[in-house]
């Protein structure tokens, strides 16, 4: 399988190839318009930026991020410059969290050249390595879908598998046991979900950990069993990172839940668990 991760300095030295598209997805909770300012000012020589609230969602559907249409979004990644014969790069600045979700869109739609840049934009930059304001304008390309249909659930398979699969909870702990929920109308668990929260997949600077050091945390989390493996967090985006990290290890990749706990807590009927503890199924 392809290497998921890409270096900054081996990116560097394929800047100047022109089957090669970057894609800059910088954005943050806290300001969701600061990434797309970030990448006016300064971003990878060649990058493109797509946003995550208006590119790589749906304006409605199941959850706070919606997974789009995949004709208007191949419409849009054409626009834009990317072909199904390019190899894209995708990039942000929160350890992955943002770019794992394109990285795993892409994949979602057949198509496997994608990387991430490992580490990220403060990678690259502190690596001192060329940065640029210029908004690159590449010719329209033709992208065309091959979307799989194995690699999701919906919330409706998901309860019906509950007790089943290994379900991971790419959330904080905090949010996870239901002590707070600064984005969601209600806080808890899927019952049966183990917190594996996505920022212990990277280092303090930003990088995946070692492919070893995955897989024994994925090992311990009970993933290489013979149980299917199903991972969501707030919204179907960070949850990505653990789709991501667990193909870096080497192991399977676990099945998305798109719709997440924004779209769980609030479907009447779903059973919500708090606590540390993972829950049991009721009945």
């Amino acid at each position: 399988m392809l290497n998921p991760l890409i270096s900054v300095e081996e990116l560097g030295e394929q800047l100047a190839n022109e089957n090669l598209r970057i894609v800059d997805t910088r954005w943050y909770l806290a300001d969701p318009t600061e990434g797309r300012a970030e990448y006016g000012r300064h971003h990878i020589p060649g990058a493109i930026f797509l946003d995550l609230d208006s590119d790589l969602c749906a304006p409605e559907g199941p959850g706070r991020h919606p997974l789009p249409d995949a004709h208007r979004f191949t419409e849009l990644l054409g626009s834009k410059g990317i072909g199904n014969h390019h190899r894209v790069v995708v990039y942000d600045d929160s350890a992955g969290s943002v770019s794992a979700r394109l990285w795993w869109m892409l994949r979602h739609l057949g198509h496997d050249q994608v990387h991430v840049l490992d580490g990220g934009y403060s990678t690259w930059w502190r690596a001192g390595l060329p940065t640029s304001a210029e908004v690159p304008a590449w010719p329209t390309e033709t992208f065309v879908a091959r979307e799989r249909t194995d690699d999701m659930v919906t919330s409706r398979e998901l309860n019906g598998q509950l007790g089943s699969v290994v379900l991971l909870d790419a959330r904080a702990p905090e949010r996870y046991a239901g002590h707070e929920d600064p984005v969601d109308p209600v806080a808890g668990h899927i019952p049966t979900a183990i917190s594996a929260p996505y920022a212990e997949n990277t280092a303090k600077d930003g990088r995946f950990l070692p492919a070893s050091e995955l897989s024994e945390r994925f090992s311990r989390l009970g993933l290489g069993g013979r149980q299917s493996v199903i991972t969501y967090c707030g919204s179907g985006v960070t949850a990505c990172s653990n789709v991501l990290a667990a193909v870096v290890a080497g192991l399977p990749a676990p099945l998305l839940y798109p719709g997440s706990w924004s779209e769980w807590c609030t479907t009447p009927g779903m059973p919500i668990a708090t606590g540390p503890e993972p829950g049991e199924v009721s009945g």
